[in-house]
């Protein structure tokens, strides 16, 4: 039975689209799959872990005169299969029994499929409980501007996620791994009644790569112990982290005197450089600020040592502050301001990135002793 006859490049986005989150080793096989359904003139494309599900849709131009219908087969084997075969190459899929037909020119491949009644698509609720409306490109700068800061694999789970804020004008974003903080503030048109959940770290991290820079709408639906993001041919459906979320407004230090303003790209190459002597485990660097002058130094167990030095406009007391170098390039890779601001209280307090005149980023990041 002939299930879809379209041009390779037709099938080979969508399945990039969503092969992002397939595991190639799982506990349960299907989970490897991609779901491919022809339905009403479209083609969806369907992939999940059991904890993230993402739809594509394309339109199916061919003249099939089937009934609907679909299967599942290895998403990374079909699309290897569909990204080496020339461009323009014309794509028919043919399912038999548990088996399926790849055709493209004079090539053909013959793919495992299982049962589609056994894939675990994730029950979605329906009923609606919020609803915004931005920009894609608004919402992946606003998640790019924090989600460095997440943690990776804490026994605090809800760290290893990213809260998002919905109250009176704004939307917020904040991620934190409890050595650093970021903060991002996205102002609404509308007023919002105040909402907090936290998202998983791969449903950011799929939707910074998913989202476009561009103007086009992104439709966030928050339903039950579920958020569902609909924006160009793709649904990406998640479920939420169901934690407590530290309070970040008492991290975030306010009143410190020490400030200073340096321009981004500089610090970050002169970090950068100093960075190839940092100690490999700790990967410590000590800011020491004095009047007129910040010195940025580097060592390592060899004993080896980096030193740089930025003119800055600074007159207060001298500070000698020791920070992860590592956190330090994140925020600054991150960001596209021409200048950042630096506040420190004393060597022992948490330091704050801010762009200045700009109220809707903060990144705080704690002091290491070197």
């Amino acid at each position: 039975m002939i299930l879809i006859q379209t041009d390779k490049e037709a099938l080979l986005k969508p399945l990039q689209t969503i092969t992002g989150i397939v595991e190639r080793r799982h506990t349960l096989p299907i989970l490897s799959n991609v779901l491919i359904e022809r339905k009403n003139k479209k083609i969806l494309c369907i992939a999940t872990d059991l904890e993230i599900q993402i739809t594509t849709t394309t339109e199916d131009n061919s003249n099939i005169k089937e009934q609907p219908s679909s299967v599942t087969v290895g998403a990374k084997k079909l699309q290897d299969i569909l990204r080496a075969l020339p461009d323009k190459t014309k794509i028919t899929l043919e399912a038999e029994e548990n088996r399926l037909l790849v055709k493209g020119g004079k090539s053909r491949f013959n793919l495992q499929t299982l049962p589609t009644e056994d894939f675990p698509t994730l029950p979605e609720n329906t009923e609606v409980q919020d609803k915004i409306t931005v920009t894609q490109g608004e919402l992946k700068k606003l998640l790019l501007l924090v989600q460095y800061a997440m943690a990776q694999q804490d026994i605090r789970y809800y760290l290893n996620g990213l809260l998002l804020v919905k109250e009176e004008n704004n939307l917020k974003a904040v991620a934190t791994d409890g050595h650093r903080l970021g903060f991002a503030l996205l102002p609404l048109k509308t007023k919002q009644e105040k909402k907090e959940i936290i998202l998983p770290r791969k449903a950011v991290i799929e939707l910074t790569k998913q989202l476009n820079e561009n103007e086009d709408p992104v439709t966030i639906e928050l339903l039950k112990n579920q958020i569902r993001f609909t924006f160009s041919n793709v649904v990406l459906v998640s479920k939420l982290v169901d934690g407590k979320f530290p309070d970040y407004n008492r991290v975030i230090p306010t009143g410190h005197e020490k400030q200073i303003e340096v321009n981004r790209i500089l610090f970050l190459q002169t970090l950068q450089r100093a960075s190839i002597l940092s100690n490999e485990k700790f990967r410590g660097v000590r800011l020491i600020l004095t009047e007129g002058n910040l010195r940025i130094v580097c060592s390592n167990n060899e004993q080896e040592e980096a030193q740089e030095e930025l003119e800055v406009n600074y007159k207060g007391e001298a500070l000698d502050i020791g920070f992860n170098i590592s956190y330090l390039l994140d925020v600054l890779n991150n960001l596209t301001s021409e200048t950042i601001q630096c506040s420190f209280g004393d060597a022992n307090s948490s330091a704050l990135i801010t762009i200045p005149k700009n109220d809707n980023f903060k990144y705080v990041v704690m002091p290491m002793r070197i």
